[in-house]
């Protein structure tokens, strides 16, 4: 596999700005690089506490949400409710439209991570559905000096149950000081890592990245087989991997809908004014 590594094409930090009272947000993926990031969308970095994101409305995607602190209630408009707490994560396919709502518990901050993954074109009104990840349920892998959460996708020959209509692997990963790892993914996906503590090296090239960093995966070579991420800790890590295999599809994203096409994101907001989310 070593011919095979991936080595890390950019490295950039993560700035938080504060966007209220009770907010803290700062963007590890901005939106707008569709074909780059494809099939991501956007990923926030937030610290909010209740009455940030209130009930709003999604079409045309999946929300990722990962709970690094604190407790977060989320509800929906189709009687949906459900606690999350740190380590886990929520995985909700909006498809042909939702309304949902995000809160801390009273009295509380949360920060998390979420993730906006597109969905296919032949996916986009697909009915919305939760799939909530606590960690208790997880596969973990125990290596040398490693653990392994598998949220999405495979590590070695263990497979998530998580579904996906675009494929998506997310794993986070623990290591101690002068442990190893090289997860492995199709080279077909695209990818990166975002480090939530300590610091490690990167890839093929080793490059250097720490706590609120992004390295985004260089190109996979083995077309049609898989590629490596070389993972080595220098000090106690804790980093995910996010990748997922590319749409090549048209984007048009207006506020909350992500769908092909400016007439599409026209229906979907007469769509919600009209009451069809419903």
């Amino acid at each position: 596999m070593a011919g095979n590594e991936r080595g890390i094409k950019r490295v950039w930090n993560v700035t938080h700005q504060q966007q209220g009272a009770g907010h803290k947000q700062g963007f590890v993926l901005e939106p707008g690089h569709w074909s780059d990031f494809d099939p991501f969308l956007l990923m926030a970095e937030d610290w909010f506490q209740r009455g940030t994101f209130g009930f709003h409305p999604h079409r045309g995607i999946e929300t990722v949400t990962y709970v690094i602190d604190g407790e977060l209630e989320h509800k929906d408009n189709k009687g949906g409710s459900g606690l999350l707490k740190a380590g886990d994560v929520q995985w909700m396919t909006a498809g042909s439209g939702i309304l949902h709502a995000e809160e801390p518990v009273e009295g509380s901050t949360v920060h998390s991570l979420q993730l906006w993954v597109n969905l296919p074109k032949a996916s986009k009104m697909a009915a919305p559905r939760y799939q909530d990840l606590t960690q208790n349920d997880l596969p973990v892998i125990e290596e040398e000096g490693a653990t392994v959460r598998l949220f999405s996708g495979s590590y070695r020959d263990v497979q998530s149950k998580t579904e996906n209509y675009a494929p998506v692997t997310m794993i986070e990963m623990t290591l101690e000081r002068g442990a190893t790892l090289s997860p492995t993914i199709p080279a077909s996906y695209n990818g990166f890592l975002y480090v939530l503590e300590g610091e490690g090296a990167f890839g093929k090239d080793r490059v250097k990245g720490e706590k609120q960093q992004v390295l985004w995966l260089g190109k996979g070579e083995n077309e049609g087989g898989d590629s490596s991420i070389r993972i080595e800790s220098e000090e106690r890590l804790r980093v995910l991997l996010y990748a997922g295999e590319p749409i090549g599809e048209p984007v048009v994203a207006r506020g909350p809908f992500v769908m092909n096409s400016e007439e599409e994101i026209r229906q979907a907001y007469e769509d919600f004014y009209n009451g069809k989310f419903n």
